[in-house]
């Protein structure tokens, strides 16, 4: 599971009204008849349409400043694997929602208790997801593109009269780059913007940034598990707890749909290897044969080349740790093993 919190873009199409990012989330509506779009749902509602939720979230920002966010985004991001274990069921992703914003109202840090029916939000379950920069396939055959676009360009001087040559000649030239190129999809060259093939559910979350009474501000954006500050003279706390919501967001799913997690999908791993990279490959050496070699099968599966892991941290050789510890550093964050 890959859970991203992020507030309002402050510059550019998202500055002010949630309306350009309502839009920018119709895209794949863009394509469908109405009775066979998605909309938005809350905790309680299904079917919302995007005009309601534009109005609803730019009218709940009371005495926030210019520079605050109005809103924060959480993009839910299950695994392939998970989506597989819940027959990729948009109803099962929706419960799945409203239990995790369940965690995410209890991960706040007041002087009361907050809960799921505090917070302003609406969510929108998208189907597709296309290959962009940071994809480890666009990396890979970018250089083979850069050639076919060098190609490409002296046809298109040979056909304007600018330069001398033999089309036929280039042209298979470029078929034959296109075959050299390490990732294809459908016997196509994976090229930016392409759509990706199978499961590729997610769920875009806009919360408001005050609560449902437009009166308290609920930031996610605060750094700190638990603080303090003097309002109008009085102690206050304040605060979310990040941790505590990135661990409940793959409990609740286990627990809701019954998911045994491996080691290597689990946020304590990402944590070990971002903190403590030996201790994580001591952890993954020492799991149950079993589950290991599990660990092991979605690890390759994401084009991490594992050698034989020692027990002993003293064998671990430090620059084929780090270099181990980046190749599944960017597997975990492209959420292809849905940590």
């Amino acid at each position: 599971m890959y859970v991203t919190i992020s507030a309002q873009y402050q510059g550019g199409n998202f500055k002010g009204s949630v309306g350009d990012f309502v839009k920018y989330l119709e895209k794949e509506n863009q394509k469908k008849a109405p009775q066979e779009q998605e909309l938005y749902f809350n905790q309680h509602k299904d079917d919302i349409n995007p005009q309601t939720v534009i109005t609803q979230i730019d009218n709940n920002t009371a005495k926030l400043k210019k520079k605050e966010p109005k809103f924060y985004s959480i993009v839910v991001s299950p695994s392939k694997r998970e989506l597989k274990h819940i027959g990729d069921n948009p109803e099962k992703l929706r419960q799945y929602t409203r239990e995790l914003m369940k965690a995410y109202a209890a991960s706040f840090y007041r002087d009361r208790t907050v809960t799921v029916d505090d917070i302003k939000y609406y969510a929108k379950i998208e189907h597709e997801r296309s290959y962009s920069e940071k994809d480890k396939q666009i990396k890979e055959n970018q250089p083979y593109l850069n050639k076919i676009l060098e190609l490409k360009n002296k046809i298109r001087e040979i056909e304007r009269g600018e330069a001398k040559g033999n089309i036929q000649k280039l042209s298979r030239q470029i078929s034959k780059i296109q075959h050299q190129a390490p990732h294809h999809q459908n016997g196509k060259m994976i090229v930016h913007g392409m759509q990706k093939q199978g499961h590729q559910s997610h769920v875009h979350i806009i919360v408001s940034r005050k609560d449902i009474t437009n009166t308290h501000s609920l930031s996610p954006g605060s750094k700190y598990k638990a603080s303090q500050t003097i309002l109008n003279g009085r102690k206050q706390k304040q605060g979310f707890n990040r941790n505590q919501f990135y661990k409940a967001a793959e409990k609740t799913f286990d627990t809701t749909f019954g998911y045994r997690r491996n080691f290597v999908e689990s946020y304590h791993a990402r944590n070990l290897l971002d903190k403590n990279p030996k201790q994580f490959f001591t952890a993954l050496s020492g799991l149950p044969t079993t589950e290991r070699q599990a660990a092991f099968k979605l690890l390759r599966a994401t084009g991490v080349k594992l050698p034989v892991i020692p027990v002993s941290q003293a064998q671990l050789a430090y620059k084929t740790l780090m270099k181990l510890k980046r190749s599944i550093g960017k597997a975990i964050d492209s959420g292809s093993i849905g940590i």
